[in-house]
C-alpha cells in the first residue's frame, strides 16, 4: 500500500461496462472457489537465457492487466524447454498455477488455481481473476515444475460507487526497441503511488532490424531480422520486448491498461492495408492483421471488448471513467494532403459502432471526469509558418508529404467529419471534463481542443488533450540530428502561433507522463529522460498541465504532483 490517502471499498464488487469487457470466450475465476482460468492461444520471442531441461522458466516475467473493482487479469508466458522460443511451436504441454496474496510472502493467499499451457498456445497463459476487493493491492505469482515466477504487485479498481480521493496513471507512448533502452518504464517502475499505467500505442514496432533505430542506427537489433509478417514473427517480436528488464519492472509493479496504433500491425495501418505492407509479397492484409492482433491478445494483458478490438471502458469509483479507442480497425484509408475528402462524412476514423458507443458512454457517465484513451491526436494541428529546415522534418515525423498543406491525414484531422461529430456532441449535450490521453507522434503537447480552431479562443473549448512524448521513438530534433532542445526552441513558438488552443509543445524530448485526478483538475506531469541510448538515463520533471473542473481548457502548473 502506498502512504497516499486511497479510495474507500465497497462490500459489493461493481461491474464494468458488460458491453466492453466481456471477450467473446472467458472462464471467470472465482477467488472463493480457487478454480481455474483461461488460456488463449499466445507466445513470445527468443528468451535471455534458456530453460533447462529438467525446469521450465518463465523469461518473460509476469503481467496484469485491465483492474476491475473484483478483479484483474494475469498473464506470463512460460518456457517449458529451451527449445521451446516464442513462435516455434515447440514443447510439451506445462502445468501452470498461480497465486494470489493480499502480502507480498504469500502468508495470506486468497485466490490460486492452474492451467494447462500448450504449443499450440505458445505456452503463454492468462488467468482471469474475480472475486477480489476493490482498491486493494495484491501480489502474485506463477509455478511451473519446480520453477515459480517473479513475484508482481497489482491493484483492483476501486468499486463503482465509491467516493475516490485521487487517481494516479504513468502514461507512456511509442516504444522502439532498436531506438534505445526503456528508461521510462524503470523509472515508473521506482514509483510507489501508481494505480495503473496507460500504454497508449506502437508498445512495439514491425520493422525489419536496422529499418528504423535512432539517428540512422541501432543501439540493440530487432529480432526477427526481417520485418514482422506471420504469426509466428509477431509472436517472437512480442517476446523480444518481453525480456526488456525495465518492461518486465513495471509489468511487475502495476497493473497495465493498453490499446494498440498501427506499429503493432503494421504502419499508418486502416481497416483495408497499411502504408508498410506490400500485398501479396507480404501475403494478404487479412492474414497479417489477423496474425498481429491474435498475438496482441496472446501477449497483453489485455481483454478484447469488440471480438478483435481494443475499444472497452474501465470504471474507476466515481471520480472516473476511461473509454479506450481502437482507431486503426474501422478507419477508412488515409487521403493524400490537401485532399478535400478529409471532410467527407462517408470517411470514418472510428467507425460507426464505435463512435456511437464512445457517445453514448460519454453521455451517462456519471463520474467527475471522462478520460479518453485515444493513440491519435484529436487537436488540430497546423504548421503554420515553419521555415522548410523544419517543415520538410517535421512533415515526415508526421508522416506528411514534405511540401504542401499543414495536415496530418492519419490523425483525427484526417477524418475531420468525426471529430465535428464528437465535439458537437459533448457541446451539445453539456458533457463537461473530458480529457483525451494521447501518445503517437513522439512530441508532448498540452492542448485545449476547440470546437472551431480557425476562431479560438473566440470560440469555445470541449476538453483537453495531454499528448505524451515516445519512450525510445524519434523525436523532431533526432531526425534533423541537431542537439536535444534545438528545435523546439525554435519550432514551439511557431507551432503554437499557428495554433492559439496548443499551451505547450516539446518537441525533441523522450519520457513519460504521470496523470493525477482529483475532484477539482487533472493534470499530467511530463517527465523527460537524459538519454534513450543509456540504460542508466535518469529521469527529471519537465512540465506540468491541468485542466480544472468545470473550465474545459489547459493551464500551466509550476508543480508535480
Amino acid at each position: 500500500m502506498t502512504s497516499r490517502q486511497r479510495s474507500s471499498e465497497s462490500a459489493v464488487p461493481a461491474t464494468a461496462d458488460t458491453n466492453s469487457l466481456a471477450p467473446r470466450r472467458r472462464t471467470v475465476v472465482r477467488a472463493a472457489a480457487a478454480t481455474a482460468m483461461l488460456a488463449g492461444p499466445l507466445a513470445a520471442a527468443p528468451p535471455a537465457r534458456a530453460a533447462t531441461a529438467q525446469a521450465p522458466a518463465f523469461l518473460h516475467g509476469v503481467a496484469s492487466g485491465d483492474p476491475l473493482p473484483d478483479g484483474i487479469l494475469l498473464w506470463t508466458r512460460v518456457t517449458p524447454v529451451p527449445e521451446a522460443i516464442p513462435g516455434s511451436g515447440l514443447g510439451p504441454d506445462t502445468e501452470v498455477g498461480w497465486t494470489v496474496a493480499r502480502d507480498k510472502a504469500f502468508t495470506d493467499v486468497v485466490a490460486r488455481g492452474s492451467t494447462l499451457a500448450t504449443a499450440a498456445s505458445d505456452h503463454t497463459v492468462k488467468a482471469d481473476v474475480r472475486g477480489l476487493r476493490p482498491a486493494t493491492d495484491y501480489w502474485f505469482r506463477f509455478s511451473a515444475g519446480t520453477a515459480d515466477s517473479p513475484v508482481a504487485r497489482t491493484r483492483t479498481a476501486p468499486a463503482a460507487d465509491a467516493a475516490v480521493t485521487n487517481l494516479r496513471f504513468g502514461v507512456v507512448s511509442c516504444s522502439n526497441w532498436e531506438a534505445g533502452h526503456f528508461s521510462a518504464y524503470r523509472h515508473l517502475a521506482a514509483r510507489s503511488d501508481l494505480d495503473a499505467w496507460l500504454h497508449l500505442g506502437d508498445y512495439l514496432y514491425e520493422y525489419a532490424a536496422g529499418e528504423y533505430g535512432t539517428r540512422g542506427g541501432a543501439v540493440r537489433p530487432h529480432t526477427p531480422a526481417h520485418e514482422i509478417v506471420t504469426l509466428a514473427d509477431y509472436r517472437a517480436r512480442h517476446g523480444q520486448y518481453k525480456t526488456d528488464p525495465d518492461l518486465q519492472a513495471l509489468h511487475h509493479r502495476a497493473p497495465a491498461i493498453a490499446i494498440w496504433d498501427d506499429h503493432e500491425i503494421a504502419n499508418d495501418t486502416w481497416s483495408g492495408g497499411a502504408e508498410n505492407h506490400t500485398e501479396g509479397a507480404e501475403g494478404t492484409w487479412a492474414a497479417r492483421q489477423a496474425a498481429a492482433k491474435q498475438a496482441y491478445f496472446e501477449w497483453m494483458p489485455v481483454r478484447p471488448a469488440i471480438a478483435g478490438t481494443t475499444y472497452r471502458r474501465l470504471r474507476f469509483g466515481k471520480l472516473a471513467d476511461l473509454s479506450l479507442l481502437d482507431l486503426r480497425s474501422f478507419r477508412s484509408q488515409q487521403v493524400s494532403l490537401g485532399d478535400g475528402e478529409v471532410d467527407d462524412p462517408d470517411r470514418t476514423l472510428t467507425g460507426r459502432a464505435q463512435l456511437d458507443w464512445l457517445k453514448a458512454g460519454l453521455t451517462a457517465s456519471d463520474t467527475t471526469w471522462r478520460l479518453v484513451g485515444t493513440s491519435v491526436m484529436i487537436s488540430p494541428f497546423s504548421v503554420g509558418s515553419l521555415p522548410a529546415s523544419l517543415l520538410k522534418p517535421l512533415a515526415k515525423l508526421l508522416g506528411l508529404p514534405q511540401e504542401g498543406l499543414a495536415l496530418n491525414t492519419d490523425q483525427w484531422d484526417g477524418y475531420t467529419d468525426d471529430r465535428r461529430e464528437l465535439l458537437a456532441h459533448l457541446r451539445a449535450n453539456a458533457i463537461r471534463n473530458t480529457v483525451f490521453l494521447t501518445g503517437d507522434i513522439h512530441m508532448a503537447w498540452a492542448n485545449d481542443v476547440p470546437v472551431n480552431a480557425g476562431t479560438y479562443p473566440l470560440s469555445a473549448s470541449a476538453a483537453t488533450e495531454f499528448v505524451v512524448t515516445s519512450v525510445t521513438s524519434d523525436n523532431l530534433d533526432d531526425i534533423v540530428k541537431v542537439p536535444e532542445g534545438t528545435v523546439t526552441a525554435l519550432a514551439a513558438p511557431l507551432i503554437r502561433a499557428a495554433n492559439r488552443h496548443v499551451h505547450w509543445v516539446d518537441t525533441d524530448r523522450h519520457g513519460y507522463g504521470v496523470l493525477d485526478v482529483t475532484a477539482e483538475r487533472a493534470q499530467m506531469d511530463y517527465y523527460v529522460l537524459s538519454s534513450r541510448t543509456e540504460a542508466d538515463a535518469t529521469s527529471a520533471w519537465a512540465r506540468s498541465y491541468r485542466t480544472r473542473s468545470g473550465t474545459q481548457k489547459a493551464e500551466r502548473a509550476y508543480d508535480p504532483v
